[in-house]
Formats: C-alpha cells, structure tokens, sequence
C-alpha cells in the first residue's frame, strides 16, 4: 500500500522531506531482532529484514499553521532504519538519526525519544547527482561518505520499493522498556531508479549490525511534504 491508509487527523509537526536516497541490504531477520525491544517484530519481505541507509534534506520544520522555525528547521539527516510491526501495525525503527544540528538532535532524543545524533553532516543535490556526508561527534564516532546517480523516473515501483517506502508511522523505545508509535502522513513518494556511484559508511556497522553484504536496492525521491502526529504508547498484546 503506497497511500496512508489512516490520514494524521491532528498534526503536531509539518515538515518537507527532500532529495531522498535509498540504499537497501538483506540481513537475516534474527540479526536484526536482536537489536529490537520486545513486542516489536522484524517487517520482512522475500524471507529478508531490510535495512536502509537513508540521506536527506529536512526542510521547514514547524507547527500547523504556524511559519517554519528558522535556522533550527532546516537540516540534513542521514538515519540508518529498519522496518518492524507491533500488534501487527508495520512503521519504521531507527538505528539512528544523524544531523548538523545539536539543538533538535537533543529535542529529538527527549521528545520523541529517538536515537539522534550530532555532528557534521551533508546532503548536496547538483543536477542528477547526489552526495551525502556524516562525521558523527555525539555520542559516538562513525561516519558515511556516498555519491549516487539519479535514473529515470519509476511509474509503476514493485512490490519491493513500496514496501521500502510506504511507511505511515515510527516506533522508537518508550519509558519503562515501553514502546511507542507516531503516525505520519504525505502524498505518494515519487520514486526514481538510481545508481550508487559510491559509498564507504560506518554508520550501519555502529547500530550493531553486521557490514551489509551484496549489492544493495537503490531509490531516490525528490521527496513529500509531511504531516506528524502525536506519539503515544503502544499497549502490546
């Protein structure tokens, strides 16, 4: 399913994601459940976790109605993510989210609780070319390097790059070993092809996982206007 299937009926945050880049591994199901808090399952597809390292632009992060907030609300972001269900609702988990801006990185990880991290970081678009960079500060070293070559646009994605993409909704750890989940909504992602011309990333290796192995599946998107709702606990059954 590529539209939200339950619209953010009250958002709490706007947002613009832009330049997208899609970088995909296999990795077994059981690697990746290990890093996991209990309740929270392995999304697979073709008998595979995925996980993505993901560049992107941050753009004009505000409140509803409200002009964006300057300087704090525009940023790049390099996150590492995997993609999970909780009583049976599929959303994404990051590993870990990293920006140039120490401010919303420590918001971020108090708020929302999700795994930001500070230090230099890039995400330039130049024609069909996209280079991204991270050198990590806090609250540990790691860092990526890539460039990729945009392609022609995908008019009809498979399964795959759907199930890469269509995520309506986030996870992250809650208070007390709990859980939580905030909704999200935006238009359809345009997807394209596209190559990647290089990439030397430690970022992967820092979550706790495994160097990815094999050729990886690779998007880009110019990217979606985003609508954020409010977290809230995730009662398991």
């Amino acid at each position: 399913m590529d539209t939200c299937p339950e619209p953010v009926t009250r958002a709490v945050m706007v947002q613009q994601w832009q330049d997208l880049s899609y970088i995909h591994w296999r990795y077994e199901p059981e690697e990746v459940k290990a890093l996991l808090p209990p309740g929270v399952e392995v999304d697979t597809f073709d008998g595979s976790a995925w996980v993505g390292l993901i560049p992107f632009s941050m753009r004009n992060i505000g409140l509803p109605g409200m002009p964006p907030v300057p300087y704090f609300g525009s940023f790049p972001e390099v996150n590492v993510r995997t993609y999970v269900k909780c009583n049976g609702v599929p959303g994404v988990w990051f590993f870990s989210l990293d920006v140039n801006r120490f401010l919303p990185a420590l918001v971020a990880r108090t708020t929302y609780l999700l795994p930001y991290c500070w230090g230099s970081a890039e995400n330039h678009r130049d024609g069909d070319i996209i280079s991204a960079h991270v050198q990590r500060r806090w609250p540990h070293g790691a860092s990526t390097s890539l460039r990729l070559e945009i392609g022609e646009p995908i008019e009809q994605p498979d399964d795959l790059s759907v199930f890469l993409s269509a995520r309506w909704g986030l996870y992250s750890k809650g208070l007390r070993n709990g859980v939580r989940y905030a909704p999200v909504d935006h238009e359809r992602w345009p997807l394209y092809s596209a190559n990647l011309l290089s990439l030397n990333d430690t970022l992967v290796i820092a979550s706790g996982l495994s160097a990815p192995q094999g050729n990886p599946h690779v998007m880009f998107s110019p990217g979606v206007s985003v609508r954020v709702g409010l977290p809230r606990r995730v009662y398991l059954r």
